[in-house]
């Protein structure tokens, strides 16, 4: 993410924390879109990753004043959403399964043309990999945050993210070789 949009986050940050309410309101439509979609790529159930994101507003609003490095303020509100993600999963475990048949994966289709037909593959390809290493490079290519950012949003070691994203390019692109070998 860009030093100016650091810089003006930390600033609405500081804004609200010395009252003025627009500048929250600000924060809220700058992420709520990209928080709920985040939560919707963990729970594939867009009501129950609105309540996700709703419950991190609540516990970013109680605890924004503490926040040590306010320019910070994205990667810290994804984090929320990430945890709260993953405890939501890990409550509702036996609902895990009936989830995923919600979820629509993209069909192949006669007519697609060459490019469409790759996107497919690549994107099965990419289902194929280990949870971690899904949200690691969605984060990188989608979300477009830094290695370090991604760090402070998974609460890993930088070292930790850098290796996970290799591994899912690794593992993607034997995937992908074979796949072109079938």
């Amino acid at each position: 993410m860009g030093n100016a949009k650091k810089i003006f986050e930390g600033l609405l940050v500081l804004q609200y924390r010395s009252g003025n309410k627009k500048a929250f309101s600000l924060l809220v439509k700058r992420y709520n879109s990209k928080m709920c979609n985040h939560a919707y790529w963990f729970t594939y159930d867009k009501d129950i990753a609105k309540d996700i994101v709703q419950d991190s507003w609540g516990l970013i609003i109680k605890k924004l004043p503490n926040l040590k490095k306010p320019d910070s303020f994205g990667s810290w509100a994804m984090q929320i959403v990430t945890r709260k993600s993953i405890d939501y999963l890990n409550k509702n475990q036996r609902d895990r399964e009936k989830l995923k048949e919600y979820y629509k994966e993209p069909k192949v289709d006669n007519d697609l043309d060459h490019k469409e037909s790759d996107l497919v593959k690549i994107y099965t390809a990419i289902k194929g990999l280990p949870r971690d290493q899904q949200v690691v490079l969605r984060l990188f290519y989608l979300e477009e945050y830094s290695l370090r950012e991604i760090s402070e949003i998974l609460n890993k070691s930088e070292g930790t993210v850098k290796s996970r994203l290799y591994h899912a390019r690794e593992k993607l692109k034997i995937i992908l070789k074979n796949r072109n070998h079938e």
